[in-house]
């Protein structure tokens, strides 16, 4: 990998091609889970692989590239999606809409299943439900990252644990043909 890295830092398309081709696939599923479509994630790749290329020799740690390049492709996401935030203004629900005590249970759908119902979520719903619960964020560092109230990211992940838990009924009930 450290030579790889190398080539990659004197600007070798063979070495930046194989490093792409290495981590695309599970970078595809980082963008995808921010987009609303393949086309969409296809696009942050390219923009966020060419922010790789550009600040390379900025990496320290070889064995950190691959946390690296996924905050890379999430920043690249964000900043796509910032814009469009902005056209969906998110409000903060009232504290009695914001709780919910089922739990959703996840284990008997599909990967593809999951990522469709995450890419339906409105995108604030969507932005907020993947930097919290699969990327970890705080609700403060969400705040502070998109420039919104801790309110409002608690309401719009509250909002998208709801609309997902729509989304599982609906779709249990069509597995089990009780609609």
């Amino acid at each position: 990998m450290s030579r790889l890295l190398a080539e990659c830092k004197k600007g070798d398309q063979t070495a930046q091609k194989g490093l792409y081709d290495l981590y695309v696939p599970r970078m595809m599923v980082v963008a995808l889970r921010y987009s609303k479509t393949t086309l969409e994630a296809e696009d942050i790749i390219q923009e966020a692989f060419l922010k790789v290329f550009q600040n390379i020799d900025k990496l320290r740690e070889v064995e950190k590239i691959e946390g690296w390049i996924k905050r890379i492709v999430i920043n690249t996401a964000l900043n796509r999606n910032r814009s469009k935030l902005y056209m969906f203004p998110m409000s903060e629900l009232n504290e009695n809409s914001q709780t919910s005590s089922e739990n959703m249970d996840l284990s008997t759908f599909h990967f593809k299943e999951l990522l469709k119902m995450i890419q339906e979520l409105p995108s604030g719903c969507q932005v907020i439900f993947n930097l919290f619960a699969i990327e970890g964020y705080s609700h403060q560092e969400i705040a502070e990252k998109l420039e919104i109230s801790i309110g409002t990211s608690k309401s719009q992940y509250s909002r998208a644990r709801m609309l997902l838990q729509e989304m599982v009924k609906q779709s249990q009930k069509v597995n089990y043909g009780t609609v």
